[in-house]
């Protein structure tokens, strides 16, 4: 098989996909699939890896609040998922381009021939020029989204499993912020976004902070949590802000957006 220009993982997550009211956000789904299919126009294999199934899953089924109850977490992950492929697909389609559903638990990576599988059906589907569509396999899956045990964590570090078993180059993790800061920009107007981070130390995690959006579970710490998990294998992890995906065009361009994690393999 022919290797394209670059491998690029995209990490889009729950406050990204959806509004306030916890509604699918339409114009990021077909802004996003745009963006992404125009990098998979200039040559680039390009795999998006999608939280928001529980969330959109819970309005859908007119939930008043995101399930706290295990059952009824998985059926609003199962309602949510298709209602998220189902908008991919159909945004996909209108740039010509083909969509495929991985769906993830964490055998999937810990078993080493469930892992192999897994890594071959990336690459045919990949060789195919279609692009897949990632996420945990929530509505069977007790340990992601219950368990004190988590390997992914809402979709931060399954962007990074997923970066690194299929050898990309990039990772880039779409966020509600711009990048990260020495402090949180939500509470200091002082913050000052970093552009670029050499090595993941202890003294990153300090200044990680804790949660993030309320419409999601993830906060910074994941994400730089993710962030070291793929740069110890040689990804260049760019976090930023998801609001406008055709910052995606800029970051494929060259320009700095966001902060740079540099791969260290």
């Amino acid at each position: 098989m022919k290797r394209r220009k670059e491998r690029i993982v995209v990490k889009v997550g729950t406050s990204t996909l959806t509004n306030e009211l916890g509604n699918s956000n339409l114009r990021t789904f077909e802004s996003l699939a745009l963006a992404l299919a125009d990098m998979h126009n200039k040559g680039n294999d390009v795999i998006l890896v999608s939280s928001g199934a529980i969330a959109v899953g819970a309005q859908k089924m007119h939930l008043e609040e995101r399930p706290k109850e295990l059952r009824m977490k998985q059926a609003a992950a199962a309602v949510g998922q298709c209602e998220n492929m189902f908008l991919y697909d159909k945004f996909f389609g209108y740039y010509n381009k083909t969509v495929a559903q991985i769906l993830l638990n964490a055998d999937d990576i810990k078993v080493e021939e469930k892992k192999e599988n897994l890594a071959n059906t990336f690459e045919a589907l990949l060789e195919q020029e279609i692009i897949p569509i990632v996420n945990e396999n929530d509505s069977v899956s007790y340990t992601e989204i219950e368990s004190e045990e988590k390997l992914f964590g809402d979709n931060d570090m399954l962007s990074a499993v997923v970066a690194v078993l299929c050898k990309a180059d990039k990772l880039i993790i779409l966020s509600d912020i711009d990048g990260f800061y020495d402090k949180d920009p939500r509470l200091f107007k002082d913050a000052t976004l970093i552009k670029r981070i050499d090595c993941i130390d202890e003294s990153t995690y300090t200044l990680a902070g804790g949660a993030g959006s309320r419409r999601g579970t993830g906060g910074m710490r994941t994400k730089l949590q993710a962030a070291d998990i793929a740069t110890r294998q040689g990804v260049d992890v760019i976090i930023t802000n998801g609001k406008d995906p055709s910052i995606l065009d800029e970051i494929v361009a060259g320009q700095e957006r966001g902060t740079l994690f540099v791969g260290r393999a």
